[in-house]
């Protein structure tokens, strides 16, 4: 009777932690339900302020790791950076800034990458009496005040000044610009009406109601836009989900809804 016992025993033993482990392998909850939640510092330019929310909540949903936004001007950013903010991840308005940043050993080079590209647009509020068609039009004597983000430290203030130089009207418009902190400061500027027109950011753009056309991409130099891990992040394995996840198929769609060209994709001129 003890031999039968035992010899059950050793028979049903390895089955028992062969289901076991296939369970556990299996079962993603499991790892998910025991890690720790961590918070992510993300620094990211004002431009993406609709699109990287939208896209952080799916991504707390899914991980249940919280976000934590920091939107401001690209070039600021930076210099936070490099003054030692305590950043996890940085997505910039133009990929200069990563590269800047990766030159000085401040990220980890192996996690840039482009997530997007961005355009510019000329934007007015409905209740606009100013007609604008094209860029040349913000010469005309009508059109009192200019707003654009600071070409001293924004990407999309470079973008809009490298594009009123390719059109000609550069000096000329000069007096007229108002120059904001950053572009979700500069469309601001416009939706309160301190400005007759903002060159604005599409993904800042469409989320207001208002009239804006597309400023050329062949006026300026392409936005492209890049992320990278910050070096000595106390988060990297959760810091490059995070940014893998902004280059998933799920997070492409929202990036395209706010206008975002994808990486690989051929802009609409």
């Amino acid at each position: 009777m003890k031999f039968k016992l035992k010899f059950s025993i050793l028979f049903f033993l390895p089955l028992i932690l062969i289901a076991c482990t296939q369970t556990i392998r299996f079962n993603p909850t499991v790892t998910q339900s025991t890690s720790p939640k961590i918070t992510l510092n993300v620094s990211a330019a004002s431009d993406l302020k609709y699109a990287f929310e939208e896209i952080g909540k799916t991504f707390e949903q899914e991980t249940g790791n919280k976000i934590v936004f920091n939107f401001g001007s690209t070039g600021q950013l930076t210099r936070q950076i490099e003054n030692g903010a305590p950043v996890d991840i940085f997505a910039a308005a133009n990929k200069s800034f990563i590269e800047e940043l990766d030159k000085k050993g401040l990220i980890i080079s192996d996690t840039k990458q482009i997530y997007g590209v961005g355009r510019i647009t000329l934007w007015t509020r409905k209740d606009a009496k100013l007609k604008i068609n094209n860029i040349k039009d913000l010469a005309k004597p009508e059109v009192k005040k200019i707003a654009i983000a600071n070409p001293d430290h924004a990407p999309y203030g470079i973008a809009a000044r490298e594009a009123l130089q390719s059109a000609g009207i550069w000096e000329s418009v000069k007096p007229k610009l108002v120059l904001a902190q950053n572009i979700r400061q500069a469309q601001q500027y416009g939706e309160t009406g301190n400005v007759d027109v903002t060159i604005s950011a599409l993904s800042l753009s469409i989320t207001k109601p208002g009239n804006w056309i597309l400023i050329p991409n062949n006026l300026h130099k392409p936005l492209e836009q890049m992320l990278a891990v910050i070096k000595g992040s106390k988060n990297e394995l959760q810091s490059r989900n995070f940014g893998n996840f902004i280059n998933t198929s799920k997070s492409k769609v929202i990036m395209k809804k706010y206008g975002f060209i994808l990486p690989g994709e051929t802009p609409i001129k």
